[in-house]
């Protein structure tokens, strides 16, 4: 099955207020393997940059001026993601911010429907924890060291991550090792498995003690068991 990670930066919060698209990033997934495939552009907005969206991605109206506008970029866009799923971390977000973007340029919405929201999942999985793509690297031990600004297309490629770790493409389906690490849901940290502090009492009765003593004894090597 193909599926298409998907994350955009934006000059704010608010499509309908004036904001815009600066930058998407996708990347192809196929069958829960990224393939390498990938479309990535950066967008001139033809307006300001706020300060507040500058400090979260770095990227200034100066930067974005020579930069292609939405409606040269749509075409090479919208057939890169085709009609696969789109895999989105917050996803009323980015494809509010992509549906007004297509409805400047005359283009049909693309359903909500297809977008499967990583945020929603995470939050189903982990009650009252922080959820944030950073947070859940965290908890998944994924190395984002080098988010230092938000970044559509390497947010993407983290997501990616996320998303096969959600969906348990990662995880062993059975856990034999006593001392295997285990992630904790509530703060992402990593624990690591200790031996119960008072042991267990034993469930055998002392009938049963002694049946099983006497079927050892009645074995032909039954010199040997009881060692």
């Amino acid at each position: 099955m193909r599926q298409i990670v998907l994350d955009t930066e934006t000059t704010g919060l608010s499509p309908q207020g004036g904001d815009r698209l600066v930058e998407i990033g996708c990347l192809e997934i196929v069958n829960q393997v990224a393939t390498g495939e990938n479309f990535h552009v950066y967008i001139n907005p033809e307006r300001d940059m706020p300060e507040g969206a500058f400090k979260v991605h770095g990227l200034s109206a100066e930067f974005l001026s020579d930069k292609p506008k939405f409606a040269e970029v749509v075409d090479g866009f919208l057939e890169f993601i085709g009609d696969a799923p789109l895999v989105i971390h917050n996803a009323s977000f980015d494809m509010g911010f992509i549906n007004h973007e297509l409805k400047m340029v005359g283009r049909p919405p693309i359903e909500q429907a297809r977008a499967i929201d990583t945020l929603l999942i995470a939050r189903n999985r982990f009650p009252g924890a922080q959820n944030s793509l950073d947070a859940l690297c965290r908890r998944f031990g994924i190395d984002n060291s080098n988010r230092v600004k938000h970044g559509a297309l390497l947010d993407s490629e983290l997501l990616a991550e996320v998303y096969l770790e959600l969906m348990g493409g990662r995880q062993p389906g059975l856990v034999l090792d006593a001392n295997l690490e285990k992630r904790s849901s509530d703060s992402g940290s990593i624990e690591r498995r200790t031996p119960r502090p008072i042991p267990l009492p034993s469930r055998l009765t002392e009938s049963e003690r002694a049946a099983h003593a006497t079927f050892i004894e009645s074995l032909a090597d039954g010199g040997l068991w009881p060692k």
